[in-house]
């Protein structure tokens, strides 16, 4: 299957000298269409900051990023903008819905800024409501909803339109269990049609739903690609 996300290298040093910090250190990932990598590793191993250069939020201090393509580095302010809006969804852990807006109104808005006509964009928001059991939720404003179905809405936003490529952090943190297999399944379902996902989790049981499974420790990876026993292994570990 054709790659959708290399990073080749990639490497993140926040500081200099003796007060650096080595966020990732030589890094070096595939994800094809159609497949789901998780990422697991303890806090501060490298997981979100790999998310953000994957996204093209941030840029490696050395070493490479592509989408579909495409290198991250070599895209000019707008052209990164606009590849980021019609190719990556992008779940984060702070949610970024905007408060003057509906549930509707922030999940279409990214269509809505490619052309897409206020009607179309509308009606494909409302499915991607829909898939994650929202559709009652539409007209209300993000203070008026719960935490858990603010993500719900920041999940479906990433979602909506064609995007080859979904990063995923956390995405089930503020979801009791049925709810966040819901997510889940909904983000499985996206990679077997062909999408991309990388989901970034702590817990196992998540990262079963996934082709693959990578671990970060101290800004290195281990690649564990075999049974979810593995995996367990690899957190006992990394503990």
């Amino acid at each position: 299957m054709t790659a959708v996300l290399e990073l080749r290298d990639t490497h993140r040093t926040h500081g200099s000298g003796e007060a650096a910090v080595h966020a990732l250190r030589g890094v070096s990932l595939t994800v094809r269409a159609g497949e789901l990598v998780a990422v697991m590793g303890p806090s501060g191993s490298g997981k979100s900051t790999l998310l953000h250069l994957a996204g093209g939020l941030d840029r490696p201090s050395r070493g490479e990023v592509l989408v579909e393509g495409q290198s991250l580095g070599a895209q000019t302010k707008r052209g990164l903008a606009k590849l980021r809006r019609q190719s990556i969804g992008y779940v984060f852990q702070d949610l970024n819905l905007l408060p003057s807006l509906t549930a509707v109104e922030n999940v279409a808005l990214p269509l809505e800024l490619d052309g897409v006509s206020a009607r179309a964009a509308r009606r494909t928001a409302l499915a991607a409501l829909g898939e994650l059991d929202l559709a009652d939720l539409a007209p209300r404003f993000p203070d008026d909803m719960s935490g858990g179905q603010q993500q719900r809405v920041a999940i479906a936003r990433a979602l909506v339109g064609d995007r080859r490529l979904v990063l995923a952090d956390e995405p089930t943190g503020a979801l009791d269990s049925q709810t966040g297999e819901t997510v889940l399944r909904v983000l499985r379902g996206r990679c077997d049609a062909g999408a991309a996902g990388v989901l970034v989790t702590h817990e196992a049981r998540h990262a079963a739903w996934a082709d693959r499974v990578v671990f970060l420790r101290d800004g290195l990876m281990v690649d564990a690609s075999g049974p979810l026993a593995q995996v367990d292994s690899l957190l006992e570990a990394g503990a």
